[in-house]
């Protein structure tokens, strides 16, 4: 496939490497030429330097003949323009663009081909706001993924002693629980990823992947560790847009207080919000946490747009007693650094975005993309078409479908019901497929195998 990549930030370089290690044809255009020669350095990739929305420069980067022009500069007009030029002079077939304003994002049919010709928008702070509202309603999980409008969740959580299930064998699970089925997708022990199999022992510190109907994910969680009380006071330092947009979205079910530095800021934020407290200064402002009972908060959120600003208040209100700590992080660098110590979780914007996007570069009826521990593997759920003799995957029991190396099958979901893969599981047409890929050089052979043959046509 054919894209052009407007924008060399973090985002736009992060999709690039993605793409780039998938055999696909990448043109990045950037004003910053140190940024290009950067990634041309590291990937195989062509770069163009020039302004994204001028046609000239598009032209250069091969509009003509693109399948797919994905904007996401750091300017929402930049990218909106840029699919405009690319719809009206090229005609290029998918045009997705990074919209962060809501002024924009809340006006009804502005973004289709009689206006502005956007096929896919993309705002990244409501990804990342979404992402920590899972994270929230399942204290204790180091990554929550809807799929199917939330049917089934794929879980991940670090195993800890006292587990019920830690030290036994995964066939136990269904001992353990006989009303609720589940499987278990893959764990990482040490870093490394282990296939699950009925014999594999569940260790302490492994962190597991497992997926179930919505439903069960607290009882699951149950089985390997001790279940976290349910969080009640959050505190939020930054009252940017995901800030805002967090708060915006929980402060009916918990009391939530929000510290921002800059004065018309918080005079918004006391405005907009119905039920939180907004409270001038500095999140690194130990007399302020102090203060404000940091000690007695059962969740610190870093959310503004400074990295060392989110690690330090982190670390310091961990250290005056928080019970958690969530930190922003958007340097992919500091992100292994820090998650696991004082920290308990470091969010990455990029990675959080990556699927959305990844999710309409992908070949076959792909209906979402995730991409777990922070890129090493993906969570795709993908739409079974065709019949026994067109695809490789429908009317066969899961045992007899040759999935590549690192991939398992973790659910179907077959209109309102969530069936747990098992060995003797037929996937029917038109059912959703969830798939936990660990080798991502084997995404390709995935997609081929739920591409129907010519004889469905």
């Amino acid at each position: 496939m054919k894209i052009i990549i407007l924008g060399a930030g973090q985002v736009g370089g992060t999709l690039a490497e993605h793409l780039a290690s998938e055999a696909n044809d990448i043109t990045v255009v950037d004003t910053d030429g140190e940024r290009l020669r950067d990634l041309g350095d590291r990937l195989d990739i062509r770069t163009v330097h020039g302004k994204a929305s001028y046609p000239t420069v598009l032209r250069q980067a091969g509009a003509d003949d693109a399948d797919m022009l994905v904007a996401v500069t750091n300017s929402d007009e930049v990218n909106m323009i840029a699919c405009q030029v690319a719809y009206t002079l090229f005609n290029t077939p998918t045009r997705i663009a990074r919209v962060r304003e809501a002024a924009y994002l809340t006006r009804a049919g502005l973004f289709d081909n009689e206006a502005i010709p956007v096929d896919v928008l993309i705002s990244p702070e409501q990804v990342v706001t979404n992402y920590i509202k899972r994270l929230i309603e399942y204290p204790g999980s180091l990554q929550v993924i809807d799929f199917a409008d939330g049917k089934a969740q794929l879980v991940g959580i670090r195993a800890y002693y006292g587990g019920p299930l830690v030290g036994q064998e995964l066939r136990q699970i269904r001992e353990h629980m006989p009303n609720a089925d589940t499987r278990v997708a893959a764990i990482y022990r040490r870093n490394r990823p282990i296939i699950p199999k009925g014999d594999t022992l569940i260790e302490a510190d492994d962190e597991v992947f497992f997926i179930a109907a919505k439903a069960h994910i607290r009882g699951v969680m149950g089985e390997m560790r001790r279940l976290e009380d349910s969080y009640k006071r959050i505190i939020i330092a930054g009252g940017g847009n995901i800030g805002e947009r967090l708060a915006e979205a929980i402060e009916n079910r918990y009391q939530v207080k929000i510290i921002e530095r800059n004065p018309a800021r918080c005079r918004h934020l006391s405005e907009t919000l119905d039920n939180s407290i907004v409270l001038q200064g500095s999140a690194s402002d130990r007399d302020l946490l102090v203060e404000e009972n940091i000690g007695d908060a059962d969740l610190f959120l870093a959310l503004t747009n400074d990295d060392e600003a989110n690690i330090m208040s982190s670390l310091l209100a961990k250290r005056l007693g928080a019970r958690k700590v969530m930190t922003l992080i958007n340097n992919p660098a500091y992100v292994d650094l820090v998650q696991g110590g004082d920290i308990d979780i470091a969010i990455s914007p990029q990675l959080a975005t990556i699927g959305t996007l990844l999710t309409h570069v992908r070949r076959g009826d792909v209906e979402s993309v995730h991409s777990l521990r922070r890129g090493a593997a993906e969570a795709i759920e993908v739409i079974a078409h065709g019949d026994s003799k067109s695809s490789k995957v429908i009317g066969r029991p899961l045992s007899e479908v040759n999935l590549p190396p690192g991939t398992t099958i973790g659910a179907v979901i077959r209109g309102d019901d969530v069936l747990i893969a098992h060995s003797e599981t037929v996937v029917e047409s038109g059912d959703h497929v969830i798939l936990f890929v660990v080798d991502k050089r084997r995404i390709r052979e995935v997609e081929k195998l739920f591409q129907a043959g010519l004889t469905f046509f």
